[in-house]
Parts: C-alpha cells; structure tokens; sequence
C-alpha cells in the first residue's frame, strides 16, 4: 500500500525557521533507511504558507486567497510517500522519524486511494 506520511506545519514552519544541522543530518540519516528498505518514493518540506496560494471552487467560480493561512495546525510542512506492506508498518517508521520540528510536532499517515479501490 502506499501513504502519504504528512508533517503537520507549527508556529516554527510557518515562520521560517530553518531545521538546525543536527536535525539535517538526522532527518538525511532516516531518509536513508527509508530509500534502503525501499520504502520512501518521494518526500520534500515545503515553504511557509506565506508564499503560496489557495484557488476555491465553487461551480465554474475560482477564488484566488494568497498565504499566509491560518490554523496553523491545520497546515502541512512537508511529506513522504511510502510504500509499505500495511498502515502498522508506516507507524513503526513514523516511530523512527527524528522529531521534524525544534518543539512538539505532529506526522500524520493517510493511505492514498489505488485503482483497485474503485473497481
């Protein structure tokens, strides 16, 4: 099955702040493992939400709202994609994962939909 591995943005993230040295080289390290065990397939962090955009659909209507957004704990920071053989599997790497953020953090795990799911 494939997930996506979400890291939930904090106050941190969403100002800026860059990941210390230790923090690059322990993330690099389990990023690693993961392309090892062949399990990761893609992953980045992604900017504050300050530089990015939101387009709301209603109908044949678009609405354009530029960042930052807010409910921060709301927001994604960076993810994975992963394939692992179930959801139980995906939780023990999560396990694994260095803390993302310099304070307390959140890695949610949602299954992505396959073909199969829709036959």
């Amino acid at each position: 099955m494939r997930v996506m591995v979400i890291v939930k943005a904090t106050e941190d993230s969403e100002a800026g702040a860059k990941p210390s040295a230790q923090l690059l080289q322990d993330m690099g390290a389990f990023n690693q493992a993961l392309i090892e065990a062949g399990i990761m397939t893609d992953g980045a962090g992604l900017k504050p939400t300050r530089e990015g955009a939101r387009v709301a659909f209603s109908g044949a209507e678009r609405a354009v709202t530029r960042g930052p957004f807010a409910h921060v704990e709301d927001l994604v920071a960076g993810y994975w994609i992963w394939t692992v053989k179930d959801l139980d599997e995906a939780i023990d790497w999560v396990r694994r994962c260095p803390n993302p953020m310099p304070g307390p953090s959140v890695i949610e795990i949602r299954p992505l939909y396959e073909m199969e799911d829709f036959s």
